[in-house]
C-alpha cells in the first residue's frame, strides 16, 4: 500500500543495517535478498534472508520531514515498548525483536529488526474463509484481546508518556489533537469542527466510568494478524498501543457501525455481557475517534485517488448520526 511516509532505503544502507544488527557475517550478496512487505500504511517493512538463511523483518520509521498525525509521533518506540510489556506480561503470540536502532546513525529514522512470522495476513484470507471458519478466527481474536487488556498501566495515555490520571483528559486530549490535526490540513468533514466537539463534550462524562489504565492494542484489525493451519501463530504492528479503556479496541466497533463488519464472535471470545447504555456511548465515541483519523490521516498520507477518504466520510456521517438520534447521554 502506497504512502509518503514510508521511509525506503538503498541496498547499501540495509546491508549496514544487517552489519550493525547481526554481524557482518550476516550481510548477504546479492540483490534477491530483500523484499518490501507492501500490506502497511505508515512504516516501510522488508523481509530479508540473512547469509545463514535465518529470515526476518526491518521496520524503518516515517522520515523526520513527513509530517505525521499528533498521534503518530514516536511510533515506533511505542511499539518497541508494546512488544516488550505483551512478552512480560501475556502470552499472546507476538515477534521477538532482535534488534533496535535509534542513533539515526545509518539512516534517518529510527528502525528495528524482528523475526519473521511464517503465516499468512488474516486479513488476505477474507474471502476464502467461510462464516463459521472466519467467526473462529474472531473468538479466538477475542479471547487474546482480553489477556492484552489485562495488563494495568501506570497512567492513561501513551505507553511511555506522559500521561493523564484520568481517562477523560486523556481521551479528550486524544481526540483534540486529530481535531487540530484536521484543521491544520484543512480537510473537510462535511460539518463544522465545533459540531464535532459539541457531540464530544455533550457525552463526555461517560467517559469518567473508566478508573483503571488498561493495555489497549486498539489497532488489532485482520491485517494485523498473522495465522497458519488454523490458528493465530502472530499480532503485529502495535504502534498505536495505549492505556486506556478496554471497548476502545477494534474488536467493539462493529456493534455500533457494522461497516467495521460483525463483532458478535470477538465479543463472545472476549467474553463480554450486553453493553450498558453508557458503554455504548463510550464505543460510540471511540468510533467517531477512529473515523475522524481515517478521515483526517488522507491528508497526510497522500493516498492515490479518493476511495480512502470517501469511505472514511461515509463512516463519520453514519457515526455522528448516531449521536444525532441518540441525543445527549441516551442510547437508541
Amino acid at each position: 500500500m502506497e504512502s509518503i511516509t514510508k521511509n525506503r532505503q538503498e541496498l547499501s544502507v540495509l546491508r549496514a543495517m544487517v552489519a550493525r544488527a547481526y554481524g557482518p557475517g550476516e550481510v548477504p550478496d546479492g540483490d534477491d535478498w530483500c523484499t518490501e512487505l507492501g500490506h502497511g500504511w505508515f512504516n516501510v517493512a522488508y523481509r530479508m534472508r540473512l547469509r545463514s538463511g535465518r529470515e526476518v523483518v526491518l521496520k524503518i520509521a516515517p522520515p523526520p520531514h513527513i509530517e505525521v498525525m499528533s498521534y503518530e509521533r514516536g511510533a515506533m518506540a511505542t511499539e518497541l515498548t508494546a512488544l516488550r510489556l505483551i512478552r512480560e506480561h501475556t502470552s499472546v503470540p507476538v515477534p521477538t525483536v532482535d534488534f533496535a536502532d535509534r542513533s539515526h546513525e545509518l539512516c534517518d529514522a529510527d528502525y528495528f529488526f524482528m523475526e519473521f512470522v511464517d503465516g499468512d495476513n488474516l486479513g488476505m484470507l477474507r474471502d476464502e474463509h467461510s462464516p463459521p471458519e472466519r467467526a473462529a478466527y474472531n473468538e479466538a481474536l477475542g479471547a487474546l484481546n482480553r489477556s492484552l487488556n489485562a495488563v494495568t498501566g501506570p497512567h492513561f495515555g501513551p505507553l511511555n508518556g506522559p500521561g493523564f490520571p484520568a481517562w477523560r483528559a486523556a481521551f479528550l486530549d486524544m481526540i483534540e489533537g486529530v481535531l487540530r490535526d484536521g484543521e491544520r490540513r484543512g480537510v473537510d468533514l462535511g460539518r463544522s469542527y465545533e459540531s464535532v466537539r459539541a457531540v464530544i463534550a455533550a457525552h463526555a462524562d461517560t467517559l469518567d466510568e473508566v478508573t483503571e489504565p488498561r493495555f489497549v492494542e486498539w489497532d488489532m484489525w485482520d491485517n494485523n494478524v498473522m495465522v497458519r493451519d488454523g490458528r493465530i501463530v502472530a499480532i503485529i504492528d502495535h504502534e498505536r498501543a495505549l492505556y486506556g479503556d478496554p471497548l476502545i479496541e477494534a474488536g467493539f466497533t462493529g456493534s455500533e457501525v457494522p461497516a467495521y463488519g460483525d463483532s458478535s464472535a470477538f465479543i463472545r471470545g472476549y467474553g463480554r455481557g450486553p453493553a450498558t447504555g453508557s458503554e455504548r456511548v463510550r464505543r460510540r465515541l471511540y468510533c467517531l475517534y477512529l473515523v475522524l483519523i481515517m478521515t483526517i490521516e488522507t491528508a497526510y498520507r497522500n493516498f492515490p485517488g479518493t476511495d480512502n477518504y470517501d469511505w472514511a466520510r461515509a463512516r463519520l456521517d453514519e457515526t455522528m448520526a448516531l449521536f444525532d438520534v441518540t441525543g445527549a447521554g441516551a442510547v437508541a
